[in-house]
């Protein structure tokens, strides 16, 4: 056999879980002769994975739909079949509703149960079995993986905790993804090496409260950073309410672990935040990013942002904007509330009507534009360390990241990719870096 026999085409939506997902449905399929495509046209296995976080997301999944339906239909007039799957956290809120809407769908497969899809996918070509395949503990999901991955470049994701145990009100993770669940240690340990041992130098630890990790965060960060060749740890995401001791002098005192932190507070507004069920205050949130920069003074900060939520007046909206500015954010991410059907915040009064959504996230993304703009303004003349992760757009251009996570372009030549070396910053844009890649010894 020359090459794969079968196309496998998957869309991922939203987080980085669903990302890592993802690869890992690839590497499970792989062994049945499926090989990835860049295109669902002419594909013999689709797999939409879905995110439900945002309202506008489902609809995206049920537009895709509408277009794979004609392609699978397509394909049927040559005598080929085409089977659709639909997995992730919509698969797992509104299985049956899907089957109803788009009855092209083969199979939906919660997030627990992709380890499953040849099994069902076999089924489904024999007719016979299950359809909805969403019920299923975390811990059978990473026992029937295997532990072997293989990652396409210098940088991979390494999912140790799923499921959320905080019930905020607008999110409905605790429902689709269910309660918080840690991977044990020495699993996380044994993949971390396997990436390693194949030229990783960089993993983002990922988790719905991945600060929330049995046995605590810090215990597992300090044991990766002694693998041979991991070079740098990241994390996210985190909840304010788990940033403990032993995380926070981490980050003093773990090289490995990047001066990076995404720490979302949703909120500047002490009402609207218990209206949230965020479990933390405005100050007391202030007060652990004090704590964090008493132990790594050039940590870069970034978060997460709802405006609109039910209640939320103009005053509200206003702490929210005083809280961006005593920050200072590197990143943020900032969203309209969206109900969600089944959470609490969707049958609160007081929803905010969409023009005043829309106007508030413009100013608050002006502000947290202007406070990215200006951190990046502050590393040019300084010589950071820079992973290079791959070959940039032009030739004889190099892309990689600086430990802040920023976007770094320079020329060099491609044998410098996987590799750290200092390179001094030279201009600044907003989402990206230029610089000069400096002739010395390796920094790390």
């Amino acid at each position: 056999m020359t090459g794969p026999l079968k196309r496998l085409y998957i869309k991922t939506y939203g987080c980085q879980m669903n990302v890592y997902d993802s690869e890992r449905m690839t590497d499970v399929l792989t062994p049945l002769g499926y090989g990835v495509t860049d295109s669902p046209i002419g594909a013999d296995l689709v797999v939409l994975n879905t995110c439900h976080i945002r309202e506008k997301a489902t609809e995206k999944v049920y537009s895709e739909l509408g277009l794979i339906k004609e392609m699978k239909q397509e394909k049927a007039l040559t005598g080929q079949a085409m089977t659709v799957v639909v997995a992730g956290c919509v698969a797992q809120a509104e299985g049956a509703e899907i089957m109803r809407r788009q009855p092209a769908v083969d199979l939906v497969v919660g997030p627990q149960a992709y380890h499953q899809l040849p099994e069902l996918i076999a089924r489904t070509h024999r007719s016979r079995g299950e359809r909805l395949a969403a019920d299923f503990a975390a811990d059978a999901k990473f026992d029937a993986l295997s532990s072997e991955r293989h990652p396409t470049g210098v940088t991979a994701f390494l999912t140790v905790q799923e499921g959320c145990d905080k019930f905020c009100t607008f999110c409905v993770v605790p429902y689709t993804r269910g309660a918080e669940w840690s991977r044990p240690e020495d699993t996380i340990l044994a993949e971390a090496r396997s990436l390693a041992e194949q030229g990783v130098r960089e993993v983002t630890l990922l988790g719905q409260n991945v600060n929330a990790y049995t046995g605590g965060l810090a215990k597992l960060v300090r044991a990766l950073a002694k693998i041979d060749g991991l070079d740098r740890i990241r994390y996210m995401t985190s909840h304010p309410k788990d940033m403990d001791d032993d995380l926070i002098a981490a980050h003093g005192e773990v090289q490995e672990l990047m001066p990076y932190l995404h720490l979302p507070v949703q909120s500047g507004s002490d009402k609207i935040l218990k209206a949230m069920n965020r479990a933390h205050t405005a100050d007391s949130y202030l007060k652990t990013l004090e704590r964090v920069r008493a132990a790594r003074p050039d940590i870069a900060l970034s978060g997460d942002f709802i405006v609109g939520f039910p209640g939320e007046r103009e005053s509200d909206f206003q702490a929210t904007l005083d809280l961006v500015q005593a920050v200072g954010h590197a990143a943020a991410f900032s969203f309209k509330y969206s109900p969600r059907p089944g959470t609490p915040a969707a049958a609160m009064p007081g929803q905010v009507a969409e023009a005043v959504k829309d106007e508030r996230l413009a100013r608050l993304n002006a502000l947290l534009d202007d406070q990215q703009k200006a951190f990046n303004a502050a590393q040019v003349g300084k010589t950071l360390p820079v992973l290079f992760e791959k070959p940039g757009r032009h030739p004889g251009q190099l892309s990689g990241r600086s430990p802040y996570l920023q976007a770094v372009h320079c020329e060099g030549p491609a044998d410098l990719i996987g590799q750290i070396v200092p390179v001094t910053i030279t201009s600044a844009a907003k989402m990206s870096l230029a610089g000069q890649v400096i002739s010395a010894p390796a920094m790390s």
